[in-house]
C-alpha cells in the first residue's frame, strides 16, 4: 500500500511520514513547502496536481490545512480554498483512483462555542456526540470539510475516518495570559489532563485509523490523551480542579510543588477520547501519568519524535504586538 500524506512538511505530516518510513512502508508526501518528508511541492487546491499525486496511491492521510493561527493573516476565502476545496479535490481524486482508505485530520476547534460553558456551569464533557458551533473560519471550514468526507463515505463508498485532534503543537500557547501564568512545560503538562495529545500518539492514531477505515466505512473520533477525569467530576473541575487531580492521580500536588509548577484554577472542558481507543485499536503512550513520570525524572515531557520534529511555527515572523515573541498575531 503506497500512501499519500498531505501536509507532509508540517508537524503531523512529518511525524506520520517518519513513522511510516521506520516501518518500511512506502509513502509520498505533498506540501507547499519543501522538507525531507515531502516528495511533491505543490498545492492541494490545484486539482491537476492532486490527480497526478494520486497516481499509484492506495491510501490517503490528509493533514494539510490552514490552521487557527492563520485566522488573522489569511482571509476567509483562503480557508475555503485550502480546507474545503482542497479536501474536495483529494476526495474526488481518491474516489477516481479507488483508494482503499482516506483519513482526514480535523480539529476539536470544530466544536467551537460548545467548548465554553457558562461561568456557573460544569466543565463541558466533549464526546463525538457534542454539536458543532464553530466560532471562527477555521472551525467552520474544518466542519464543512468533514461534511464532504461524510458525503464521500456514504455516497461514493470511500472508506473515511475523521480524527478531531486536540492540540499537539510545541509552539507557545496562543493565549498571552496562559503564557504569563505558567511555564511552557507546566502549561503543556497540565493540558495532558484534558486537552493535549503527544505528536507521536497523534501520528500513530492516523496510521491506525487508515487500517481501520475499510472495516468502519465511516467514523469520526476525538484524539486526545486519555483523561484521568470522569464525567461526574465536571462540576468540581470548574472550582477546585486540584482536588480532583489529587483524587484521580494521587501524588500530583507534591510533584508539582517540587517542580515549582501549579495546577489550573479552572478546567472548563474535557476531551473524551475513549471511542478512538476502543474502536481504532489506538494505544496512546503519553497520558498524564506518563508525562508526570517523565517530569519526576527530570526528563523533557513527551515523545522523542515530537522533539525531533520540533517547533515549525505557523508564520515566518513574530509580531510586534507580542512582547514575548510568540508566533501569533492575535488570539482567536
Amino acid at each position: 500500500m503506497t500512501l499519500l500524506i498531505t501536509g507532509s512538511s508540517g508537524h503531523l505530516g512529518q511525524a506520520i511520514v517518519t513513522l511510516l518510513r521506520r516501518a518500511g512502508r512506502p509513502a509520498v508526501g505533498i506540501d507547499t513547502r519543501p522538507a525531507d518528508t515531502t516528495n511533491i511541492v505543490g498545492s492541494i487546491t490545484n486539482p491537476d496536481t492532486v490527480a497526478q499525486a494520486m497516481s499509484g496511491i492506495t491510501g490517503v492521510i490528509h493533514t494539510a490545512t490552514l490552521h487557527k493561527p492563520h485566522v488573522a493573516t489569511h482571509n476567509r476565502q483562503d480557508f475555503v480554498d485550502t480546507n474545503i476545496t482542497g479536501t474536495l479535490n483529494l476526495l474526488t481524486a481518491a474516489k477516481n483512483a479507488n483508494v482503499a482508505a482516506f483519513v482526514f485530520t480535523s480539529t476539536t476547534s470544530a466544536f467551537g462555542r460548545s467548548l465554553t460553558p457558562g461561568p456557573d456551569d460544569p466543565a463541558a464533557w466533549i464526546t463525538e456526540a457534542v454539536t458543532d458551533r464553530p466560532k471562527n473560519i477555521y472551525g467552520a471550514t474544518k466542519s464543512g470539510a468533514e461534511a464532504l468526507c461524510d458525503l464521500a463515505a456514504h455516497r461514493d463508498r470511500l472508506p473515511v475516518v475523521i480524527l478531531r485532534c486536540a492540540r499537539f503543537f510545541p509552539e507557545p500557547d496562543d493565549s498571552a495570559d496562559a503564557r504569563a501564568a505558567f511555564s511552557d512545560a507546566n502549561l503543556k503538562a497540565n493540558e495532558f489532563l484534558h486537552r493535549r495529545l503527544d505528536l507521536e500518539d497523534a501520528a500513530q492514531a492516523h496510521i491506525d485509523a487508515l487500517a481501520a477505515a475499510p472495516r468502519l466505512c465511516f467514523g469520526r473520533f476525538i484524539l486526545s490523551a486519555p483523561t484521568p477525569f470522569r464525567p461526574e467530576d465536571a462540576a468540581a473541575l470548574r472550582n477546585d480542579p486540584a482536588s480532583v487531580v489529587e483524587a484521580r492521580v494521587p501524588g500530583t500536588a507534591a510533584l508539582w510543588s517540587l517542580l515549582g509548577w501549579t495546577l489550573p484554577a479552572d478546567v472548563s472542558r474535557v476531551y473524551d477520547s475513549s471511542a478512538a481507543v476502543e474502536t481504532l485499536g489506538w494505544h496512546p503512550r503519553y497520558d498524564f501519568a506518563a508525562i508526570s513520570a517523565q517530569a519526576a525524572r527530570g526528563d523533557a515531557i513527551g515523545s522523542q519524535l515530537a522533539r525531533d520534529v520540533g517547533t515549525l511555527g505557523y508564520h515566518d515572523e513574530g509580531f510586534a504586538n507580542l512582547s514575548d515573541g510568540a508566533p501569533y498575531p492575535t488570539e482567536t
